[in-house]
Order: C-alpha cells, then structure tokens, then sequence
C-alpha cells in the first residue's frame, strides 16, 4: 500500500495530497473537495506513510493495516466511521488482535475508518500489488519490444562500423605517404644550410 504524499493536518477534517513545495509552506490538495491551499510549518502535519499503531508487540504501520481492511472488503469500502465504537472496535480486533485499546484512543478507531473510505472514494487506495502487476507487464511489453529491435539496430551499426574502419585506415595510409616524404625532404634543406 502507498501512502506516500497523502498527509493529515492536526484541526482540519479529512486527508490531504502535498501537491507542491514552497519557500515557507507546501501545497496541498484536500481530498474531500479538492480545494487547494497552503499549509505551514507551524500546522501539526503527520504523513500517513510514518503513522503506526501502539500494539502490545511492536507498533503496526497505518498503511498494514489499510492493506490488510482491503484485502477483507475485497477492494470495497470499510464499515463507516459513524458505526458504533464497538463495531468499530472489533472489526479492528480481528484484523488486529494485539492493538493496546489503552493507547489507542477512540477517536483514533474512528480515524482510521474514516481515512480508509476517504482514500477509497479519492481512488489514493492502490495496493502496491497491483502497481507492481502493472510494472511488471509494462516491463514486458518493454522488453519484448527491444528484443524485436536489437537485431536490426545491430545490422545497422555493423556496416558503418566496418565502413569508419575502412575510411581510418585510408586516411592512415594517405596522411603515411605525406609523412615519408617529408622525411627524405627535411635533410634537404638541413644540408643547404650547412653548404
């Protein structure tokens, strides 16, 4: 699941995309309304790519979890954040048994939930799989297309190699004849200057 470059603005409602960068702010895209605005050092920003959840064992990333209520609803949307906090509660049990509920506060339970279906309806809900699937056939398809073309690129450049081959070695040849007689025409004129 990536989550990279979805954010949560501490007092704002909803999730946001960082569309862009200033000098003393980012831009960012509300993902409810699309309504784009700046957000501030000083806004209590959180990535949804570093958030976790306390557990009893070690602390279980957002985005596992994310992954693991698609894979439960088949790619469909979650139970809504309105549901009551027991349903709420333990539907997270079962994808998540060790989570400390102490820790985990309620509004926490419900913001999950939330942020889930809000990514789902926003289409930012895309298993890494998937992405990874495409990947591979775009790589295929690449590669099968090179495979087809290496052997005539290589017919190609073969003559013309042989050819600048050729013409190199004639212009050896001609700037070596040059040479030779220069030599036999410097003593010459070295001994017409001793006369």
């Amino acid at each position: 699941m990536n989550l990279t470059g979805i954010i949560a603005i501490s007092g704002r409602p909803g999730l946001y995309k960082v569309i862009a960068q200033g000098k003393n702010n980012i831009i960012v895209e509300s993902l409810i309304d699309n309504k784009r605005f700046p957000a501030y050092a000083t806004d209590k920003i959180s990535a949804l790519d570093d958030i976790s959840i306390y557990t009893y064992d070690e602390d279980a990333p957002l985005k596992d979890l994310l992954a693991a209520i698609y894979k439960k609803e088949d790619g469909k949307m979650c139970p809504s954040h309105k549901e009551s906090l027991t349903v709420l509660q333990n539907y997270l049990l079962e994808l998540l048994p060790n989570y400390d509920q102490e820790r985990v506060y309620s509004s926490d339970v419900k913001k999950m939930f939330q942020w889930y279906n809000l990514l789902h309806k926003s289409g930012n809900l895309k298993m890494e799989e998937a992405a990874a699937e495409a990947t591979e056939i775009v790589e295929e398809v690449t590669q099968s297309e090179t495979a087809t073309k290496k052997p005539t690129a290589k017919k190609v450049a073969a003559p013309k190699a042989a050819t600048a081959v050729k013409a190199k070695t004639a212009d050896k040849a001609k700037s070596a004849k040059p040479a030779a007689g220069k030599k036999v025409a410097a003593p010459k004129t070295s001994s017409n200057r001793g006369k």
